[in-house]
């Protein structure tokens, strides 16, 4: 990194020169622009249950979930989950008394083609629920933003030829989100390719710092009795994007003129703050980043991987030929940022024990320094809330992805929910603090010229949370599991709603 570079890096992370909104400010939609939107999140595999019902295939997570409940924390798995299936509606008043403007879920691939293959049939009963949950959105003046692939891979497809880890998932995908288009797109104006590329590959084919997920080639610290996660990360991201490109593609060539929606791709990363203000660890936190945002954002804008990818992967790194460098290029009409946390980097001279990519990007991660914690705790131990992250992960998008039309897709805190009562998660201020912090550090990011949209959160309600099952809770409303699944919105949802009154 040229020193100038490095000055400049090292500038943005401290927040020099920053005029930071004061998070003491009471939230209020009024100080933000007329069509900012607010909203709330979900996914398919976390929210819906009904698993095997209506006609739907099973996903890799369904498998998973069954076949290895050891690798859960509490042993669970979705198979009722939340019951959106069955209680959408009352789900949708709710997100209205709330006074949100947007409600994100995902269509669950298995869902609409049971056997991942448009050949194998499309489900009518999958469809319609979709169509139901839809109409019921916009009944009450709440606009859906739809992820494409929220992580649960039709399991024929991981059965038939290992999923992303062939060329063929490639078209197949593309099947499916025609279908999608074609069926949900008069009303659907917001698309969303993949959620969090990097999560579901390094969780799926690497363990790294993330842990293990389905499809589970790899667990954390290089055990790897199915994969390589030298390698698998590299090849099952390359067909991702490929995968992302040819939606955007299609969706361009042959909807969007009439339908007029648009679509993007939804990132995740923490934000990386150099250890030291070393040269070393200022390049070392630039190494996290792009290989943890980078390695999806930077072909997405620019038709490659980073140049920092390139050299430390070497020939690991699958190339794209021209043809596929030019689909990638700019294909998006926004993105997707999802923000939880920050670390300090510090340079890592040479790493032992096996390649991966996690180690391939030779720093040493860690969330204090002397003692001293990055942000407040939160009940995620790797989590801590760090709103200034989010501000500098957005003027650096700004700065280095072209300003790029953004909305946060996700932003929120768990709490722990191992000898928890009912009153005390639904008692939560510290999401209240988490929650203004982030929302007015990204209110100082649109008066410093960032160009986003919205800021919707996760989670609506409390859900299944991956590896973690049920022991955190991020919901805006708690899920009480022990008296039928009863929603109750917790002090953050009221807050959310006071602060969401228009004046």
């Amino acid at each position: 990194m040229a020193s100038f570079q490095v000055m400049l890096f090292w500038m943005i992370i401290s927040g020099t020169a920053l005029g930071i909104v004061s998070q003491s400010a009471p939230f209020s939609r009024s100080s933000f622009p007329p069509d900012f939107v607010f909203g709330a999140a979900s996914s398919s595999y976390q929210y819906e249950g009904a698993a095997f019902e209506g006609g739907k295939g099973q996903s890799i997570w369904d498998t998973y979930t069954h076949k290895f409940p050891e690798k859960i924390a509490d042993k669970s798995n979705a198979d009722v989950a939340n019951d959106f299936y069955h209680r959408y509606k009352d789900d949708v008043k709710l997100l209205k008394y709330i006074g949100l403007d947007a409600f994100r879920f995902s269509i669950a691939w298995p869902r609409i083609l049971p056997s991942g293959k448009l050949r194998g049939g499309v489900n009518k009963e999958g469809i319609a629920f979709y169509n139901n949950v839809t109409n019921e959105l916009l009944a009450n003046g709440i606009t859906p933003f739809v992820t494409l692939f929220h992580w649960d891979l039709p399991q024929a497809l991981e059965d038939e030829y290992r999923g992303f880890l062939s060329p063929l998932l490639i078209d197949d995908y593309l099947d499916f989100v025609d279908v999608c288009f074609k069926e949900f797109g008069d009303r659907i104006k917001y698309w969303i390719t993949f959620n969090e590329p990097f999560t579901f590959i390094s969780g799926g084919y690497d363990g790294g710092f993330i842990g293990n997920l389905a499809p589970g080639r790899c667990s954390p610290w290089g055990k790897c009795p199915q994969g390589d996660a030298a390698t698998e990360p590299y090849v099952a991201a390359h067909h991702l994007l490929l995968s992302h490109a040819a939606a955007v593609k299609l969706y361009k060539d042959k909807y969007q003129a009439k339908q007029k929606g648009e679509i993007g791709i939804s990132f995740v990363t923490h934000w990386f703050v150099p250890y030291s203000n070393s040269t070393a660890d200022v390049e070392a936190a630039q190494r996290a980043i792009d290989f943890v945002y980078g390695w999806f954002i930077h072909p997405v804008v620019y038709g490659e991987y980073p140049k920092s990818m390139q050299s430390l992967v070497g020939s690991r790194l699958p190339k794209f030929t021209d043809e596929q460098t030019a689909m990638l290029k700019g294909s998006y009409d926004f993105m997707g940022l999802n923000y939880y946390t920050g670390n300090y980097a510090a340079h890592l001279a040479h790493h032992n024990g096996p390649s991966s990519s996690t180690a391939d990007k030779m720093c040493n991660l860690t969330t204090e320094i002397n003692g001293v914690p990055i942000g407040g705790p939160t009940g995620v131990p790797i989590f801590f809330s760090y709103p200034k992250g989010l501000h500098d992960l957005l003027v650096y998008t700004k700065k280095k992805y072209n300003d790029p039309k953004i909305y946060i897709t996700e932003n929120g805190m768990g709490d722990s929910n191992i000898n928890v009562t009912a009153s005390q998660s639904i008692n939560d201020p510290q999401r209240i603090a988490f929650y203004n912090g982030h929302i007015h550090a990204v209110q100082t990011a649109i008066a410093e010229g960032v160009d986003v949209k919205g800021f919707i959160a996760w989670s609506f309600l409390d859900n299944f949370e991956w590896g973690s099952g049920y022991t955190q809770l991020f919901g805006l409303c708690y899920v009480d599991r022990k008296h039928g699944l009863k929603r109750i919105p917790k002090k953050s949802a009221e807050w959310f709603r006071r602060g969401l009154i228009k004046k």
